[in-house]
């Protein structure tokens, strides 16, 4: 008969055989040491494998399935919701909506799928075409159909979702959707992102004001002398300031204009696993130099390095690139504070109103200093 030990027939699953009890059981002596285990092997315990055993590897990791959402019914039956469904139907047929994103007195942005495509429909709510606002929102929502519909034939060097369908005249715009997290939720987060991510957002920004499509692809978004006028005559730039810029403008005459997203706030770039990804380009088109890092510089009041690497960036091109840094420094501090300082504020609003106060004395203080060295 063959021992327990060398049967054809025993098992292969390291389970210790029990002898016969007329046999006397010796017990064991001290148990050898095991050898190391192999990388990426998985062995039972106190099993040593037999000559020319295979041993089990571990399966891959299996990628998680995505994710279904949940059908939001009651947000997508209220009437404004279902005239932008209309509309958004009539250029998808296929389209499936899943939540409302976003419903405000401007825009209506709906989440969905077309077929196995997750795409995300933004349309102008029904308060906005009725409202007094209408001939500006209706200008600006075109103007992003214009420009999807250009960085389709001249494709961008930064991530942005593609463009699905559009509708000019009905303002629909359905976009895919990609995966990810905003920058930050607040249009001036307490929060700062890690500087990880601030230096891809940086990255980002620079690779498109580097890059140069026709020139007469894109417009030119902001007058730059009417806005000087318009807060010099409510009384946020004196005299003196006004007359500063001017100077400043006249010295950048015969500057090259630069592509700018017009918008680049935290909030309108998302953190995919791709990279950044920027949103909303409403206001894309030729600035100053200098422009989209000067909308970066005033909401990142809470990081003093982000502003300091994005003032290095701005000075990169010499003494014109720190002139035009500046000019657009000011004229977007003068918009937040139009913005934010309104009567009934609370106690957190004040105090990034004083925040945003205290950066624009020191953007006039800089500006000053360069003309002072003209």
């Amino acid at each position: 008969m063959y021992s327990s030990a060398t049967s054809p027939t025993a098992p292969r699953t390291g389970t210790v055989q029990r002898p016969p009890s007329s046999v006397a059981v010796r017990r064991p002596g001290p148990k050898p040491a095991l050898p190391a285990r192999p990388a990426g092997r998985i062995e039972a315990p106190g099993f040593l494998p037999r000559a020319g055993e295979r041993l089990l590897r571990p399966r891959a990791p299996q990628p998680a399935a995505p994710l279904v959402e949940r059908v939001d019914t009651a947000a997508l039956a209220t009437p404004a919701v279902r005239a932008a469904l209309a509309h958004i139907t009539r250029i998808c047929p296929a389209f499936s909506a899943r939540q409302v994103l976003r419903e405000d007195g401007a825009h209506i942005l709906i989440t969905g799928l077309i077929g196995r495509t997750a795409v995300v429909a933004k349309c102008l709510s029904p308060q906005a075409v009725q409202g007094d606002q209408r001939a500006l929102l209706v200008e600006r929502f075109r103007r992003e159909v214009a420009i999807y519909r250009a960085f389709v034939r001249h494709r961008p060097p930064v991530r942005m979702p593609r463009l699905v369908a559009a509708d000019h005249d009905r303002c629909v715009l359905v976009m895919e959707r990609i995966p990810g997290r905003p920058a930050a939720v607040e249009r001036h987060p307490a929060n700062a992102p890690t500087p990880g991510e601030v230096r891809a957002v940086l990255g980002s920004v620079r690779a498109l004001n580097l890059w140069r499509p026709p020139t007469d692809v894109f417009q030119q978004p902001l007058d730059y002398h009417f806005e000087i006028g318009r807060y010099h005559s409510v009384g946020q730039l004196t005299d003196r300031d006004a007359g500063d810029l001017r100077q400043l403008l006249h010295g950048l005459t015969h500057t090259g204009w630069q592509l700018c997203h017009g918008d680049a706030l935290l909030s309108n770039i998302m953190l995919a696993p791709s990279g950044p990804v920027l949103l909303d380009w409403e206001q894309a088109g030729w600035y100053l130099p200098g422009y989209d890092l000067a909308v970066l510089w005033s909401v990142l009041s809470g990081d003093t390095a982000a502003r300091r690497q994005i003032a290095q960036l701005a000075q990169l091109g010499g003494t014109v690139a720190r002139d035009a840094f500046l000019v657009n420094l000011v004229l977007v501090l003068m918009r937040e504070l139009r913005i934010y300082d309104v009567p009934g504020a609370g106690e957190e609003q004040r105090l990034m109103i004083r925040r945003l106060y205290d950066d624009a004395a020191l953007a006039r203080r800089a500006v000053r200093a360069a003309v002072g060295t003209r």
